[in-house]
């Protein structure tokens, strides 16, 4: 019985979820336990390391796995037609999107850049005792190898990983992003995962006036990968931001947002939802049961009948 969880965080999901099967299983008494593989993947060894800390008391039914979120079946091929449930937890909104407008019927590809303005970039240097020029080099690799190697690599600017976590945060508050609107020669011409063209984005974005949306390019990938690991009766449940319908975004604003040190964009339902039925699945949006009131929405995906 195959169990695979995505973005694995701390590993409380992962140990809530295994000590309730626990319980479960003994109080039916269906020996479904003994057959249990709890598969745990995440892009992290770090992360899945301490997860797996926190799942330890399960033994060899719990394995972690280093997967790219986006091309999970480079790791988990293996699980073709096998998993039961895909847990899948605030996972989608940080994976890349683009965007796209439509205006005045002509379709545009918004392309966006991070950067900071001189005057920013000028206080940082100042704070840190580095020349300007060094400020996104060191961003740079604060973003490879993290706070505690760009302290032992640069302790003249970083005596300790906190100072390093304190640069960052100078240069998060000041990030800003400006765009641009690059005319697209047509939606068939794009590119919107290697596997899919803009094609199947004609009803959605063409069909009722000016719009712009996400279109979601890595959680798009993600979820194609994961629906082929399925089993006949298995399922993926999913909790993130979605747009469960396209006319929202003719009413709102949802991203790109600075949060928690990252950047967020909600997740193009309708567009994830039209794709899996194209591929025999059926995609059901309900509101995030533990949570009343929240922007969490819990997508659940299975082979319709």
């Amino acid at each position: 019985l195959y169990i695979l969880e995505l973005g694995v965080g701390n590993g409380n999901q992962a140990r809530t979820w295994l000590d309730e099967f626990v319980q479960l299983d003994r109080r039916h008494g269906r020996d479904y336990y003994r057959r249990l593989r709890y598969l745990m993947g995440d892009y992290s060894p770090h992360v899945l390391e301490r997860a797996r800390t926190a799942v330890a008391h399960h033994g060899d039914r719990v394995s972690a796995l280093v997967v790219e979120a986006t091309r999970p079946s480079i790791t988990l091929g293996f699980l073709a037609g096998k998993a039961f449930l895909v847990y899948i937890s605030n996972v989608y909104d940080n994976l890349p999107t683009d965007e796209l407008a439509c205006i005045h019927g002509r379709t545009y590809q918004v392309q966006t850049q991070a950067f900071l303005t001189d005057d920013d970039a000028d206080l940082i240097a100042g704070q840190f005792g580095i020349d300007r020029p060094a400020v996104s080099k060191l961003i740079d690799r604060l973003l490879r190898v993290g706070p505690e190697l760009l302290s032992e690599s640069a302790p003249g600017q970083f005596p300790a990983p906190k100072n390093a976590v304190e640069f960052w945060r100078a240069a998060w508050g000041a990030l800003r992003l400006r765009e641009r609107y690059v005319p697209l020669e047509g939606l068939d011409s794009y590119q919107l995962t290697p596997d899919l063209t803009g094609e199947i984005l004609h009803s959605l974005i063409e069909a009722d006036g000016d719009v712009r949306m996400h279109v979601s390019n890595g959680a798009l990938s993600s979820f194609t990968g994961t629906l082929p690991l399925l089993h006949p009766f298995g399922r993926v449940q999913c909790h993130d931001l979605f747009l469960t319908g396209s006319d929202q975004y003719r009413t709102g604003f949802y991203g790109p947002g600075k949060y928690d040190g990252s950047v967020v964009n909600w997740v193009n339902g309708p567009l994830l939802q039209l794709v899996a039925s194209r591929r025999g699945f059926g995609v059901q949006f309900a509101p995030f049961r533990q949570r009343p009131g929240s922007n969490i929405t819990t997508l659940t995906a299975q082979a319709r009948d």
